[in-house]
């Protein structure tokens, strides 16, 4: 997007969010380091919590391409970077030219250059926009998720606002087709009035290899958010999206992807949120197509399965899903002005929402649709029921705040939500430079003690008593358990004594790393000299995120 942000059936367009700096009034408190038990007797103080962290048990993979952008950021730690958002729905990758739609008065013109520091003169190179997204992604060592655009037209020009008048069909757009029927070039017909998507995969091949090379683009993105189409891009596409016209495009420009390129990953419906997955936003045929399904999600993995069978390979590969969380405290906790001490607390408590069925946040969809909560349970299971092996990603989500410390312990719960629960691809929607708490949150995992220490890629069971109050993630790396990761996050504003209870591995010391609210920077906290019968008791302030790393 989504630079949209939509509650239910409203929805208003505008930039990315403009986010309050560091909690001002809003009464969280600021920190101090944590103490541990055993380190030269140090007392430890707060309110006890259990966290039983069993090294041997619930083993599974933890994704690598959970850490994840959709803008760089300034940081070097991602290991997946999307090329999508609002504006990759109208870009013509044969002339780099793109459109705002609603976003900002329908222009057409460079932005996609532009936005990127290039020159309007390398609009003449086809594909000079993306691929210049994936030559930093090699560059760094991530991954690259590229939107094809499925709406019907791209723009045609870089001439300004598309009135009403201008609306597809019209000169000011180009036809787009999934498949050329034809040989490819490098250099397209940019006279022939239709831009070939094939031709666009066929491009990166040519450069880059097969989704399977070493420098290939492995993941394609079957457009982005066509719910909203209607509302975002009513030149392109001025009629709501059908439910199954979204699968019949869906399929199309999926096999012609798969043609060129069989290793890649198709990304679909990329869909914005919850009215999105409950009925295409009110698609006008979903009455007529809905049949016994729960929600469309349901429909249109059944749709994507049945295609599969018909054309003898996948052609979605991942479930891909948007989420920008409609929890509230005195406001939407993603809204710029949501800083109060309600709001910040609210937030904390949203991810549960990914996954405690226990947990009843204050939003509409609690109230209206509380079977599709916890989300990612709930999308799990149509994904076993209709189309089992297919993966799941969230490619946009954002919870808001991200320079204050309760979105920072958001974003590290997410993560750590992420990685337990099985989501294989991740990318946050907005985040800047200036956003350190946030960033601080995937430093956590990505590099806490700033020698590019990461998490450990194998989950393994750990449980708070308290989830409300302290978060618990742990790790190892592979099958190797001589090193236990955990993390820990507390949310609420007294301190906790994290009384560690730990099994299937014996554990003598441990180094501690953490941010809090008065810095988003990680340090070096006090760090576990002694564990004895595998317990230890841990302090941890008031709204402090903290990574253990014990040894053996």
């Amino acid at each position: 997007m989504s630079d949209l942000t939509c509650d239910a059936r409203a929805f208003v367009a505008g930039a990315a969010l403009t986010l309050a700096a560091a909690c001002g009034g809003s009464g969280e408190p600021t920190t101090d380091s944590g103490r541990p038990v055993g380190s030269g007797g140090t007392v430890v103080t707060g309110r006890p919590v259990v966290v039983t962290v069993a090294v041997d048990q619930d083993h599974a993979p933890i994704s690598p391409y959970i850490y994840g952008t959709n803008q760089d950021a300034g940081a070097s730690f991602w290991t997946v970077r999307r090329d999508g958002g609002n504006r990759t729905t109208g870009y013509n990758w044969e002339t780099n030219f793109s459109n705002a739609g609603s976003d900002y008065i329908h222009n057409s013109d460079l932005f996609s250059l532009s936005n990127a520091g290039l020159p309007a003169s390398d609009a003449s190179i086809p594909g000079r926009a993306v691929t210049n997204t994936h030559d930093k992604s090699v560059a760094m060592g991530a991954g690259t998720i590229i939107t094809l655009q499925l709406a019907g037209y791209v723009a045609a020009d870089a001439n300004g606002p598309v009135s009403v008048g201008e609306t597809a069909p019209s000169a000011r757009w180009v036809r787009v087709a999934p498949k050329k029927g034809a040989p490819f070039t490098v250099t397209p017909d940019k006279t022939d009035g239709v831009v070939y998507m094939d031709e666009q995969v066929n491009l990166f091949v040519q450069r880059y290899g097969g989704a399977a090379a070493a420098k290939g683009v492995r993941w394609y993105s079957l457009d982005n958010e066509p719910a909203l189409w209607a509302y975002t891009h009513p030149r392109i596409h001025p009629q709501p999206v059908g439910a199954a016209e979204l699968v019949n495009k869906s399929v199309a420009l999926a096999s012609a992807v798969k043609a060129v390129d069989p290793a890649a990953e198709i990304l679909g419906p990329a869909e914005y949120g919850m009215s999105g997955f409950y009925d295409l936003q009110g698609a006008p045929d979903w009455p007529q197509v809905k049949s016994g399904f729960a929600w469309y999600l349901d429909y249109y993995l059944d749709a994507m399965k049945k295609a599969e069978a018909t054309s003898g390979k996948r052609l979605l590969d991942v479930l891909d899903a948007h989420w920008y969380p409609e929890a509230r405290g005195d406001h939407r906790i993603t809204d710029g002005d949501a800083t109060s001490a309600a709001d910040a607390t609210a937030r904390m408590q949203a991810p549960r929402s990914l996954w405690d069925a226990s947990y009843h946040e204050n939003s509409w969809i609690q109230q209206a649709l509380p079977a599709f909560l916890p989300l990612l349970p709930r999308l799990k299971q149509s994904i076993a029921q209709y189309y089992p092996g297919t993966k799941l990603a969230i490619t946009e989500y954002d919870y808001g705040a991200r320079n204050t410390i309760s979105g920072g312990i958001a974003q590290a719960d997410v993560l750590g939500v992420f990685g337990r629960e099985g989501v294989y691809l991740a990318t946050i929607w907005g985040i800047g430079a200036t956003d350190q708490f946030a960033l601080a949150g995937f430093q956590l995992y990505r590099d806490y003690d700033g020698r590019r220490g990461t998490f450990g890629s194998t989950n393994v069971r750990a449980s708070s008593a308290d989830v409300a109050s302290l978060s618990a993630y742990a790790s190892i790396d592979g099958s190797d358990s001589s090193v236990l990761h955990l993390i820990l996050l507390n949310k609420s504003s007294e301190a906790i004594a994290a009384k560690l209870q730990l099994s299937g591995g014996d554990y003598s010391k441990g180094d501690v790393w953490g941010f809090d609210g008065t810095s988003a920077r990680i340090t070096a906290r006090a760090g576990i000299t002694s564990i004895t019968g595998n317990a230890v008791d841990y302090s941890v302030p008031p709204l402090t995120a903290l990574h253990l790393v014990l040894r053996k």
